[in-house]
């Protein structure tokens, strides 16, 4: 009786984590991208492109009741907010670009709690953003010279797909802007496609940059162990400082490039509605890496694009 009662339970235990096992997390449809409502595209007829892959705009939700990690590139809601961005970008840094942003499954905000969780989550973005670059490449680029800018989880994706990068697409690259993340030495020796940039007019390069206050409001996870950075005002990587008038409220901001830590250090900003939920910390300004260089960004993407 005893034996024939601990088998029992034995079963028991083993269907439980055959259940627990065979259980997976809610995963939307994969994007269609020769769909044209997986993209958000403005044709200007220009000679060069901006490809550019939006930052984190989803939060965990629920799916029939279990919690879903990742964006759905069908669902009204959740395309309302990555559109926007898509078209604040758009409106911020193109000028006379065209413009490509693909809809993509990115991981939520709450992914980024930890490195373990996000890398795992990641890889379902990345081969999204992929997917899309590929089918831009082939079907609507058209053999115009191109830019790449990605925002956070974009850039996490724009280097992915440096990395992924065959020579002849490269040689088309007028600059990968990596903006508010890192470039790590696993990163350069994978690849010969990132190349740092050294000034404001070389052309195939990267371009990163992580503002701050001071080195104290650094969030690790961001920005520890970058081996790229330039400072996106005077195009200088020799740490000589910088004056940048907000363009939201009109601060004069001093802005410099610490060559120590590579974090591009910001002084004069006055607003306190900056801080990035979740892993955010006062004097870091990861939220504003977009505004306050925009248009910084967009007469440099304009320069380099006349010289490939």
């Amino acid at each position: 009786m005893k034996r024939a009662l601990l088998m029992a339970v034995a079963l028991v235990l083993i269907g439980c984590s055959q259940k627990q096992s065979a259980s997976t997390e809610p995963i939307p449809a994969a994007p269609n991208y020769a769909d044209s409502t997986q993209w958000y595209i403005v044709d200007r007829e220009g000679g060069a492109d901006l490809f550019y892959i939006i930052s984190t705009e989803t939060v965990d939700h629920l799916v029939d009741g279990d919690t879903c990690h990742y964006a759905d590139t069908r669902d009204e809601a959740i395309r309302e907010a990555m559109l926007s961005e898509m078209v604040g970008v758009d409106k911020l840094l193109s000028g006379g670009l065209n413009y490509f942003s693909p809809y993509y499954r990115q991981c939520s905000l709450e992914s980024f709690s930890n490195e373990d969780t996000m890398t795992r989550r990641l890889t379902l973005a990345l081969g999204d953003v992929r997917e899309a670059f590929g089918h831009y490449i082939k079907y609507r680029n058209n053999g115009r010279p191109f830019i790449l800018a990605g925002f956070s989880q974009g850039a996490i994706a724009l280097i992915d797909l440096l990395k992924e990068m065959d020579d002849e697409t490269y040689s088309r690259l007028v600059a990968a802007y990596v903006i508010g993340w890192k470039v790590s030495d696993g990163d350069l020796s994978s690849t010969s496609h990132i190349v740092p940039a050294r000034d404001s007019g070389d052309v195939g390069v990267t371009v990163c940059y992580n503002s701050v206050r001071d080195n104290g409001c650094a969030i690790p996870l961001l920005s520890d162990g970058n081996r790229v950075a330039i400072n996106p005002v005077n195009w200088r990587c020799d740490g000589a400082p910088a004056l940048l008038i907000d363009p939201r409220n009109g601060d004069t901001l001093t802005v410099a490039l610490d060559t120590a830590s590579l974090l591009l250090h910001v002084g004069g900003y006055s607003r306190d509605d900056y801080m990035l939920p979740l892993i955010g910390r006062e004097g870091n300004y990861h939220r504003l890496e977009m505004s306050l260089y925009s248009d910084c960004l967009r007469r440099n993407m304009d320069y380099r694009s006349r010289k490939l």
